[in-house]
């Protein structure tokens, strides 16, 4: 694909994603960072700028089809309605098909259950997902059934009516009681797969936080979001030096107490029903594994 560039100063993911049809923001940012895009014939970066007249070529990937079944995967449903539906997720799920993962989701098993009751705002991948979590932290997640509520539950995350508490354990002791992490967050500097607090590129990202539990050289915390940004707790606590029980990525290297998968569950989710207007809160249990590691440190601690 060649393209002209007829702006002065606008960067090459934005202009990328501007002039060739049908292509997004991201999906131009990783043609870009897979270097596969020219200007004039050098290799460009995603925040090159650009000159009116200069020649991009693209090498376009081939299109994949691919269709998402619906499956039949047993489903912790907390709350549902006729526009909503909540749902406990296990550590473990993935929640939308992607590379490595195109079955056995949590979109699946959605799409088994409602049918064709799911929103279509984000896409045949993504049908009815207004927020995800990480495949290995378990807990609350909210589905929309319709554009309806897709667009009023979006606006609540962008606005932060939509609220989200989770529970994690972290390793060292915290002497304070609670606290605010305000830090921005972008993609890591040299690890692509990774986040990072970086003033490059990064966007606002505040975590309040406060103990729930002391042990001896661990941290049982509440942590509320102000804001959504990917893997924020993990990110936020790993920065102050408190990184998450378990969160090999983030955190240390080597399995903690028999935990080789981040120890992090979302507790309690409280939202405004897109339909009457009224708040509701939703919360679940600790699961299994979390209460097993709570014992083992309850014991350890006399």
């Amino acid at each position: 694909m060649i393209l002209l560039a007829d702006r002065d100063g606008e960067r090459a993911d934005a202009a990328l994603a501007r002039l060739a049809e049908g292509l997004s923001r991201s999906a131009a940012q990783k043609l870009l960072e897979a270097g596969l895009v020219t200007c004039n014939g050098r290799v460009l970066k995603k925040n090159d700028k650009l000159q009116a007249g200069d020649v991009l070529e693209a090498e376009l990937p081939e299109v994949r089809e691919t269709e998402i079944l619906p499956e039949d995967i047993p489903l912790d449903i907390v709350y549902e309605d006729s526009d909503v539906i909540v749902l406990n997720k296990p550590k473990g799920l993935v929640v939308h098909p992607a590379a490595g993962h195109w079955s056995g989701t949590l979109v699946n098993g959605l799409m088994y259950h409602c049918r064709d009751s799911l929103s279509g705002i984000n896409g045949e991948l993504r049908p009815g997902i207004v927020h995800r979590i990480d495949k290995d932290t378990s807990g609350l997640l909210i589905v929309a059934k319709n554009d309806f509520a897709h667009q009023s539950l979006a606006a609540q995350l962008k606005d932060h009516t939509l609220a989200r508490t989770y529970e994690c354990i972290v390793v060292g002791g915290i002497k304070e009681d609670s606290g605010v992490i305000d830090a921005p967050i972008g993609r890591h500097p040299t690890d692509r797969k990774k986040m990072a607090v970086t003033e490059k590129n990064s966007r606002p990202a505040v975590t309040h936080w406060k103990v729930l539990e002391r042990f001896s050289g661990y941290t049982r915390l509440e942590c509320k979001l102000e804001t959504g940004r990917t893997h924020q707790i993990r990110v936020h606590l790993a920065w102050r030096n408190h990184p998450i029980l378990g969160d090999m990525v983030y955190g240390h290297k080597k399995p903690e107490l028999g935990q080789d998968t981040q120890c992090l569950h979302a507790r309690e989710l409280t939202f405004l029903h897109p339909r009457t207007g009224q708040p509701v809160t939703v919360t679940c249990p600790l699961p299994d594994y979390f209460q097993a590691v709570l014992e083992k440190l309850r014991k350890m601690n006399g």
